[in-house]
């Protein structure tokens, strides 16, 4: 926009010295688009306007006739075309003029769909970023429901869009709602839709068993055809910027519980789309009678795999490794995970129960599984030793290596730091194991001596075992005590029967004897 003065002056010039277009806005510094509206409101006719003929407009009609043939023809092409063919101009100015007569597709309209009660929802996954677990960038994944007519949306998070997430999902979503829709639209997903041509559609095979369970009907949007399930987009969005942006919280059952609270509150008692005279939650009280009810019992989303035990106790399942017993390595197993916990079942029979983690490179051990794999192997309660010295201190691998490197003796030095480790604890022992690697010793005496030290600069009093060695010959003894008077009564016995320090008093003394023994005077 430019002043009333100035929009006075680009007209006294123009009609009063006769500038024309181009020395208006050299001269009063504004484009000539901007002379040209002012002119134009003033009722000038173009006509009157001084212009300066195009290059481009004696190939405007060529160019007006290949793009009306090809449509989707690249301007670097036309422009080669039109460069034989005389026209003097550079490409960058071109593309803008190809971009004025390039014929545009006509918008396409869409008609609101509409619902009946109870007999549509729609489901999405939404990506929220990443969340980090342990040592693992999980992508932080929302699984959405909205039912068409109410507009009642259920939302929950998961560290996955695996097919058990997406399970899990209805299954929650279904008690949420403590019924069924009908129908339930879906985007082309990979946990929906296998294969698809045209209108040959080949489900999930599970995702159907899930649908004959709940007695609802399975049905894809047509491709291209996103405003087909427009409400759970704009779910998302409403999720998005109501209920995730500046949301805190401390881990997943966290977040899904606010999740749930939000989903039963806020997002409840906003306006209806369809009736804004309503609420969300009273028009689902309407719609639930027209909803199908749940079954008996709830579906399984348990995730079923097989999977191969090594040498180790171990089965590796999404990026952790989680312990059984020592006498079923070498096996092919059955793994049975849900989003809480992780079953391990050898021909039927279960073998093992860990909590899931989501962490990367975890090792989930039951102790029962490691002590008896140690009672049974007595070399694994040194790998065993060494594994926890590890895991408590970091600074043990190196430790041991330079400690190798000059001969030590692995086996006490482990016993050692083990004896260190359950007396002082893991920040203790750690902070010695520095102290003396930087003074390159590596030797058990030395890491004994730094943490002497440093328990004499806090004042400490030595800690004191209350735990006596695995040892049954010590575990067995009976100890009485004795009564002080004892003690007393040997303390002056032991007095009076002491020898005389005098050396006039020689009268017990015998005589010295030499090698011919005879007395040597």
């Amino acid at each position: 926009m430019i002043s009333r003065e100035l929009e006075a002056q680009i007209l006294r010039l123009h009609h009063a010295e006769g500038w024309p277009v181009g020395t208006l806005a050299r001269q009063l510094h504004v484009h000539h688009s901007t002379v040209r509206r002012v002119l134009g409101q003033a009722g000038i006719p173009a006509a009157h306007q001084y212009t300066r003929p195009l290059m481009v407009e004696p190939f405007v009609p060529f160019i007006q006739e290949t793009l009306a043939r090809y449509p989707s023809l690249r301007a670097s092409r036309l422009y080669r075309m039109v460069r034989e063919r005389g026209y003097p101009g550079a490409p960058d100015h071109f593309r803008a003029i190809v971009a004025r007569y390039r014929p545009r597709a006509p918008a396409e309209a869409y008609l609101r769909l509409r619902t009946l009660q109870g007999e549509q929802g729609q489901v999405d996954w939404a990506h929220f970023g990443k969340w980090l677990v342990g040592r693992a960038r999980r992508p932080l994944m929302a699984f959405v429901m909205v039912l068409s007519y109410s507009r009642h949306l259920f939302v929950r998070f998961y560290l996955s869009a695996t097919m058990a997430s997406f399970l899990d999902g209805h299954v929650q979503a279904f008690s949420f709602f403590n019924a069924v829709p009908r129908k339930l639209l879906y985007d082309n997903l990979r946990s929906a839709v296998l294969e698809r041509i045209a209108d040959a559609i080949r489900f999930h095979p599970t995702l159907l068993e899930l649908a004959a369970a709940y007695r609802f009907e399975p049905r894809p949007v047509a491709v291209g055809r996103g405003n087909e399930k427009g409400r759970v987009e704009r779910s998302i969005r409403f999720v998005r910027e109501r209920f995730f942006a500046a949301r805190r919280f401390a881990d997943m059952a966290d977040l899904n519980a606010q999740a749930l609270a939000w989903c039963t509150g806020e997002a409840a008692e906003r306006p209806c789309p369809e009736d804004r005279t309503r609420s969300v939650r009273a028009c689902f009280d309407e719609e639930h009678p027209r909803l199908l009810p749940l079954p008996a019992e709830p579906f399984p989303c348990e995730e079923r795999l097989t999977v191969r035990a090594g040498k180790t106790p171990y089965v590796r399942f999404d990026l952790n490794d989680y312990s059984i017993p020592h006498t079923r390595v070498h096996r092919t197993l059955e793994l049975l995970a849900t989003l809480d916990t992780v079953r391990v079942l050898d021909v039927g029979e279960l073998i093992a129960t860990h909590p899931r983690s989501f962490d990367r490179g975890a090792q989930i051990e039951d102790p029962a599984h490691i002590q008896a794999l140690v009672e049974h192997k007595r070399a694994g309660r040194a790998h065993r030793a060494i594994d926890r010295l590890h895991h408590a201190t970091p600074s043990a691998a190196r430790l041991f290596k330079l400690a190798a490197e000059r001969g030590v003796h692995l086996g006490s030095l482990t016993r050692g730091l083990i004896d260190l480790l359950d007396t002082h604890g893991a920040a203790a022992l750690e902070t010695a194991l520095v102290a003396a690697l930087a003074e390159d010793a590596a030797h058990l005496g030395a890491v004994r001596h730094f943490i002497d030290l440093e328990r004499a600069r806090r004042g400490a009093s030595p800690p004191i075992p209350v735990t006596l060695p695995n040892d049954p010959r010590i575990r067995a003894l009976s100890v009485r005590p004795h009564q002080l008077t004892d003690y007393e009564r040997l303390a002056q016995e032991g007095s009076t029967d002491e020898r005389s320090d005098d050396p006039s008093d020689t009268h017990d003394a015998e005589p010295a004897h030499d090698g011919n023994d005879e007395p040597v005077t």
